[in-house]
């Protein structure tokens, strides 16, 4: 889900800046040179299959662990579930700006009860990973919600569907990079989005990767424009990174949002504020 802040705005705004600033310009003929042209004028083909790719194995993955998910759910096993639960959806955190492209299956899958009531919706509407996390960490119990489950799986099959149909675009691959660091800046540096089981770092950590790995395939476009433009996100990329990887538990996830200090999340927003400028003018590969 969206969830748009202050740095939110200066984010995308900076994306703006460099992605769109020169649309303006004019050529030799002085006719206007339209952001459409520009976007036709870049030969960004490979970057963009690899882009799907990336997006349908993550979709393939979001399946296979979905269905394990309601599967132990629908058996009674709450320790299981509650396992399975924050892995499964990094899957999906990491192609979000693929999975929000199909109206309110995002919301239906995502959804937190914050955001069905600021829709006017009543609790009953309310659907999806969150529903169930509420059952399993505040209710302690998987009885009676035995539809919500199936309704997820049939919901993460239809979103498994759609996305073999997605047109990748160079706007939604590099703006989705801005939006997935937006994604980190609100609900998940807060500990607003898992407010039942606390597994935000789960959340923050593949928004992160998704946002990385967008810049990765765009790497060697970006350093034939700005060789220190890619030295500098490998940089921001690392420091936050880094400042996870404090957090990793023994068996490879995350500790509770709850253990983490005020210096912690005031140290995790500083790095991702640091990040999200020059990941922003990765616009520049458009002009």
């Amino acid at each position: 889900m969206k969830y748009y802040s202050f740095l939110s705005v200066l984010i995308a705004g900076g994306i703006l800046m460099a992605g769109c600033g020169n649309a303006e310009k004019v050529n030799k003929d002085s006719a206007p040179v339209t952001e459409q042209a520009k976007l036709e004028e870049v030969d960004l083909t490979a970057e963009l299959t690899a882009y799907k790719d990336f997006a349908l194995d993550q979709m393939d993955q979001f399946l296979i662990e979905t269905e394990n998910f309601v599967k132990l759910f629908k058996a009674g096993d709450i320790e299981g579930a509650k396992a399975a639960y924050a892995p499964a959806r990094m899957y999906f955190e990491r192609s979000e700006p693929i999975a929000e492209s199909f109206g309110d299956l995002d919301p239906r899958i995502d959804g937190r009860l914050a955001d069905i009531q600021e829709e006017g919706k009543g609790e009953e509407e309310w659907t999806g990973y969150h529903k169930l996390e509420y059952a399993l960490w505040e209710e302690n119990t998987t009885a009676g919600y035995e539809a919500i489950a199936d309704q997820l799986l049939a919901d993460a099959k239809e979103l498994h569907a759609l996305v073999q149909t997605v047109e990748v675009t160079p706007d939604l691959m590099i703006t989705g990079a801005v939006d997935l660091l937006n994604e980190v800046s609100t609900s998940k540096i807060t500990g607003e989005e898992e407010i039942y089981s606390h597994t935000d770092l789960y959340d923050f950590k593949a928004n992160i990767e998704g946002a990385e790995k967008i810049f990765e395939i765009l790497r060697s476009k970006l350093d034939a424009k700005d060789k220190e433009l890619v030295t500098t996100l490998d940089e921001k990329f690392k420091a936050v990174d880094d400042l996870l990887a404090l957090h990793e538990t023994a068996n490879g996830g995350y500790i509770s949002y709850e253990e983490l200090t005020g210096e912690n999340t005031k140290a995790l927003s500083a790095a991702v504020n640091q990040l999200g400028e020059p990941l922003s003018q990765m616009g520049i590969i458009l002009e």
